[in-house]
């Protein structure tokens, strides 16, 4: 390092390859540390990624969507105070963890700028950030591979929440195909929602919600465009899922 005076930059070279490492191309007293904040900020990413994961499963296990779970052993307990509860707690450490790693990204980028390039300010910051960084992006990845493991899915929660509004979330693709039929865009805007606050109304008063299908179905301006046989192809969710097989292998599923 440094001037090489006193060891020679071949000495240098053999030592780092004996050991299987580069030579840094120009170094003083210590090495410059970008290269330890490059590490510690991927491993920061990796962990924010693991919580982006880890927060929609918390999201998806809420009491009012109950579409996905974490596992849950028999005997473990959700809450000390009430036994029904069944909370996501592995989700949520994976989520804490995660800004923990983020801050040591900070620290990381921190050791940078040293005195002349000499000082040892980093020395006692990284003897915490980098063996801990590891160590917990370690158990994150143990985790969350025994959430996705023992994940529970429920499929006909999703399929109920999906159709909680009757079908007004089709109301865009019905939108497009009465413009293909030649309606003013700000006309079958009209017509729709015209339709969907029907739909609305009844689902505030607590009644059965009916179905967008059929309120549209009732509708002479729609129908003189779009049959009933057009609008339940076009409140079809085999449309929206049509290349989802593509989307499985893009991510190695099949």
């Amino acid at each position: 390092v440094g001037t090489h005076a006193t060891i020679p930059p071949q000495i240098e070279e053999f030592v780092c390859e004996e050991m299987g490492l580069g030579v840094a191309p120009i170094s003083n007293q210590t090495v410059q540390r970008d290269r330890h904040a490059h590490f510690i900020t991927t491993l920061a990413l990796l962990g924010s990624s693991l919580e982006k994961m880890a927060q929609e499963i918390r999201h998806l296990q809420r009491t009012e969507l109950s579409e996905a779970f974490e596992p849950f052993t028999a005997g473990q307990q959700g809450s000390s105070a009430m036994p029904h509860k069944r909370n996501p707690e592995l989700c949520e450490r994976i989520c804490g963890l995660a800004r923990v790693l983020r801050g040591f990204s900070v620290t990381a980028m921190e050791n940078i700028a040293l005195w002349h390039e000499r000082d040892i300010s980093h020395s006692s910051a990284e003897r915490i950030i980098l063996p801990d960084a590891c160590t917990l992006l370690h158990y994150m990845l143990h985790t969350f591979t025994a959430v996705i493991n023992g994940l529970e899915v429920d499929e006909q929660r999703m399929q109920a929440n999906l159709n909680m509004t009757g079908g007004l979330v089709f109301s865009q693709r019905i939108l497009l195909a009465l413009i293909d039929k030649g309606v003013e865009r700000q006309e079958a805007y009209k017509m729709l929602q015209r339709n969907a606050k029907k739909v609305w109304s009844m689902a505030s008063h607590d009644q059965q919600v009916p179905a967008f299908l059929e309120t549209l179905s009732n509708d002479v301006e729609v129908t003189e465009y779009l049959s009933r046989k057009e609008l339940a192809e076009l409140t079809s969710t085999d449309y929206y899922l049509k290349y989802i097989d593509t989307a499985f292998k893009r991510v190695g599923l099949s």
